[in-house]
């Protein structure tokens, strides 16, 4: 096991570890979903709360593949985030993480245009945001890992072109497109389903993993 991973371990789930600035941190979280719950309950469009909702269960099935991985392999996750946090809830993910993952969802249906036939230099206007939101997020991950907050231990997941694309595409992509497919569904029970299968899948990875077979990470 590599050191950052024992490092991932410290803490994990220690609510000692909590400090204040979760409370207002949770409070925007409540604020945002607030205003998109009641605007939905005025024009019956629920998609901003589908596709935020969307894109935290997809990071949540991330985050829980990642630490099979961790346990399985002995060795380390495709990610860590062993640095200081308010909460490490998983050895990849913390509650600042999480956070943010609730909000980003709704960012992106309100950057996206009503009009899914809408587009941007040639690409669909959702497209064209998916890859773009999903270029700033590596990016961002980048710098993360220059500051050692984001660890990752195998050589072949590093901060070159061709290793960066996996992290683009499986890291942050398929959330996006996941949340332009749940709001694109005909029915407003079709549209919940997906996260709610999202959320089933994360729920159950953790229930047999940490549950059943006693995995840590």
């Amino acid at each position: 096991m590599t050191e950052s991973a024992r490092q991932a371990l410290v803490g994990l789930r220690d609510a000692s570890t909590m400090q204040w600035y979760v409370i207002p941190l949770l409070a925007m979280v409540f604020l945002i979903y607030a205003g998109e719950i009641k605007a939905a309950r005025k024009s019956g469009q629920w998609d901003a709360v589908i596709a935020g909702a969307t894109v935290f269960a997809a990071d949540f099935v991330n985050e829980s593949l990642n630490g099979w991985i961790f346990a399985l392999s002995g060795y380390s996750a495709l990610w860590l985030a062993p640095g200081p946090t308010a909460l490490r809830t998983l050895v990849g993910w913390n509650i600042e993480i999480m956070f943010m993952f609730a909000i980003l969802g709704i960012i992106y249906h309100r950057t996206s245009d009503s009009d899914p036939a809408a587009r941007i230099l040639g690409l669909p206007d959702r497209w064209f945001w998916a890859l773009g939101y999903s270029a700033v997020c590596v990016a961002v991950e980048v710098f993360l890992n220059r500051g050692g907050l984001l660890v990752w231990d195998y050589r072949w997941w590093n901060r070159t072109p061709v290793a960066l694309l996996p992290i683009f595409v499986f890291g942050y992509l398929w959330f996006f497109l996941a949340a332009k497919f749940a709001v694109e569904r005909p029915t407003m029970r079709a549209k919940v389903a997906v996260p709610a299968v999202l959320l089933g899948v994360a729920l159950a990875l953790n229930v047999v993993g940490r549950g059943l077979l006693g995995l840590d990470y």
